[in-house]
């Protein structure tokens, strides 16, 4: 059967960092809160107390095991892309001609001005 537990008085810099580590992981905060006790519950020797200093709401949160990602200049990541995605697509229709064919099967031809032409 489950438990409902509940923590008093948690100080507001405390709660207002677990609220942006919820939205950094697009996490409501009730799941945080259970990511973080099934974790601990799971590997109670990883979480002894005292063995790491608490983080606080600014501090940048990355994944366990893994080192914080280096950072680049904006050229770099484009580069970066350019060499994922060499060329873009030259064949077949835009999704605009896509969807101007849809809507003038279904409305019929619009003016400059957005107004239906009547058609007959």
């Amino acid at each position: 059967m489950p438990v409902n537990l509940s923590i008093k008085a948690v100080p507001d810099a405390l709660a207002a960092g677990l609220r942006a580590r919820a939205a950094a992981n697009h996490r409501s905060l009730q799941r945080e809160l259970m990511t973080i006790i099934e974790v601990a519950a799971s590997n109670p020797a990883a979480c002894r107390l005292g063995d790491a200093p608490p983080a606080t709401a600014n501090e940048p949160r990355h994944r366990a095991g893994r080192e914080a990602p280096e950072k680049r200049s904006i050229e770099e990541v484009a580069d970066a892309l350019r060499a994922l995605f060499p060329r873009a697509r030259t064949r077949g229709p835009s999704s605009t001609e896509i969807i101007r064919q849809m809507r003038d099967a279904r409305y019929g031809k619009l003016d400059a001005r957005g107004r239906v032409i009547k058609q007959g």
